[in-house]
């Protein structure tokens, strides 16, 4: 399985992003899928996550009420759908799936993307 991120770049404080995250190769059977992201200097932390059904979302209390993860398993695809950035919100931002369940936890995490970076300047 490839998770392969795009939607990345360089934004305004305020602005919207949308990332996008497709897997190929391979079938990720009722595998919650997560974002996670490390800006520099610091650890890996969760972000956003969304069960296999879609009915479960979790979210990081630092981006709630401005981040929003959905997915379309037809696809193979989801999304984190990012507004009202803030410069702190900077970091590579990775995709992640977890066949054991949704958790925040990225040791969870079976498969990652390589990352796409975001950027928000001030």
């Amino acid at each position: 399985v490839q998770l392969v991120e795009s939607g990345g770049g360089l934004v305004q404080a305020g602005g919207s992003l949308r990332l996008s995250c497709v897997a190929s190769g391979g079938i990720l059977s009722r595998s919650a899928m997560s974002w996670f992201r490390q800006a520099p200097g610091k650890e890996r932390e969760f972000v956003a996550g969304i069960s296999w059904t879609g009915s479960t979302t979790y979210y990081a209390d630092s981006v709630k009420a401005r981040f929003t993860v959905s997915r379309d398993n037809g696809q193979k695809s989801w999304y984190l759908q990012m507004n009202s950035l803030k410069p702190e919100d900077t970091a590579v931002y990775y995709c992640a799936a977890a066949g054991r369940g949704l958790t925040t936890s990225e040791l969870w995490y079976d498969h990652w993307g390589r990352g796409t970076q975001v950027t928000v300047s001030s």
